[in-house]
């Protein structure tokens, strides 16, 4: 999620690709209910400063946070634009075809809590969560599959078909109009997290490949994740987009599901 997210950000000025946010390893944020509470967010390391190629490396948890829900002078997007982006790559809707039919996932915000929860107040945590991917996000391999070849394509989407068309095949494509210099940070981050962060697994002499790890966090526990990797290759020219996703593995796993894209 956190690429698209960040393309997000750029689209809306919300801070320059450069700017380096702090990561402790959490942020803590006060009960506007209880003036002796505080809510912490963590990180799933301390990651030192980060600017956005390096966030989406190391897939800093805090740096998403702030520029998704904004923290200590750090505007961030706010649940309606963090949506608008998202459903832009094609998550939270159905895909065309009736070969890809299949669920459409969910992308939280306000009417959704209302409708799910007793307590359908929308909280600050439950933007920040959303701009992590965690909370009620749901997705499925070919919206992730789809929404990563779109980097990779100049942010052009497409409608995917499994048989080679004979006529124009440009009712299948839709210009996202995203500026490439955006488009290029986030490439470049995606790179960066093969060759030194969470994708190193996918470093390899044969092809250079741009990836982004993800951990779905699942039940109450957590002690169960689905590993997630998608990317494209080769880097500067790509000619392939992929998703891999492992259901169900224990935390505890040294297999993810890099590991299996790296095969």
């Amino acid at each position: 999620v956190k690429p698209f997210v960040a393309l997000g950000a750029l689209a809306e000025s919300i801070i320059d690709p450069q700017k380096e946010i702090l990561s402790t390893g959490s942020i803590e944020v006060q009960s506007p209910y209880d003036p002796t509470k505080k809510t912490v967010f963590t990180d799933w390391k301390a990651h030192g400063l980060v600017d956005m190629r390096q966030a989406i490396a190391v897939s800093s948890n805090v740096y998403f946070y702030e520029v998704g829900g904004g923290f200590d002078g750090q505007r961030g997007l706010g649940i309606t634009k963090l949506e608008k982006y998202l459903r832009l790559f094609g998550f939270g809707e159905p895909v065309a075809g009736d070969f890809f039919a299949g669920p459409t996932g969910v992308i939280p915000n306000p009417e959704w809590k209302k409708a799910n929860f007793k307590d359908g107040d929308w909280r600050l945590g439950d933007t920040y969560y959303t701009a992590i991917g965690q909370y009620g996000f749901q997705a499925t391999p070919i919206q992730a599959a789809r929404a990563v070849s779109a980097i990779a394509n100049e942010g052009v989407l497409v409608n995917p078909t499994i048989t080679r068309l004979t006529q124009d095949d440009s009712a299948l494509t839709q210009n996202l109009s995203i500026a490439k210099e955006h488009l290029a940070v986030v490439k470049e981050g995606m790179r960066r997290g093969v060759m030194l962060g969470t994708a190193k697994g996918l470093h390899i002499p044969e092809v250079q490949i741009a990836a982004k790890t993800g951990t779905a966090e699942l039940g109450v526990s957590k002690e169960k994740v689905n590993s997630w990797v998608i990317g494209f290759l080769p880097y500067s020219n790509p000619k392939y987009a992929f998703a891999i996703m492992m259901e169900a593995g224990p935390t505890t796993n040294s297999v993810s599901a890099s590991t299996v894209m790296r095969q």
